[in-house]
């Protein structure tokens, strides 16, 4: 039976993607190390995720942009990341493990499973994949707006961010759908909006 695990990353941000991966693990070449992507150093994700790449059967990344978290809620855009993943895969899985109690629609049978980015190592890697791949994206965007401090708390609402964000206004790349950000004026919209 093949199965695929599938974690997201990104859901509490205030701005970014959010990202979802999806992992066929190979049975016969176990990776050592596999954790929830939170529990792990930013160096020990990076290594584990190279090993992923290189060891697994199969795997695929893909992302909801900050406009379908806006438009859809972040909860659909995180299902709607996990569905592109597995649409992306070059097999359909027998059954897909899905990290906490929500399911996406997918065309093979899912079951979801609450804390599995700790339990179910298919799922682990999954979570290292969509985190490294969302902290990559949040390095790239911070050369767009640095002044928000992306590179440090990838878009988390940390002090730091949340200072920038009263300060800056919101930029393109905010979740405008979120309380904090609608509580700033937008840095690129007009005065007269």
């Amino acid at each position: 039976m093949i199965c695929c695990g599938i974690d997201e990353a990104g859901r509490g941000p205030l701005a970014g993607p959010v990202y979802a991966a999806c992992v066929v693990l190979n049975p016969e070449n176990l990776i050592d190390g596999l954790a929830d992507s939170k529990q792990l150093s930013e160096k020990k994700r990076d290594a584990l995720a190279l090993a992923i790449k290189q060891q697994a059967i199969a795997w695929a990344i893909a992302s909801a942009t900050v406009d379908e978290i806006d438009r859809l809620n972040i909860l659909q855009a995180s299902l709607l990341a996990m569905q592109r993943a597995v649409a992306q895969l070059p097999l359909l899985p027998d059954l897909a493990l899905v990290d906490g109690n929500q399911s996406p629609r997918l065309k093979c049978p899912v079951r979801t499973i609450i804390n599995g980015d700790n339990l179910v190592a298919e799922i682990s890697a999954a979570s290292i994949l969509a985190k490294t791949a969302r902290d990559a994206e949040m390095l790239r965007l911070h050369q767009c707006f640095p002044q928000y401090g992306f590179d440090q708390h990838k878009g988390y609402p940390t002090k730091k961010h949340l200072i920038a964000l009263q300060t800056f206004g919101a930029c393109e790349i905010h979740r405008k759908s979120f309380a904090p950000v609608k509580a700033v004026k937008s840095s690129y919209q007009n005065d007269s909006d």
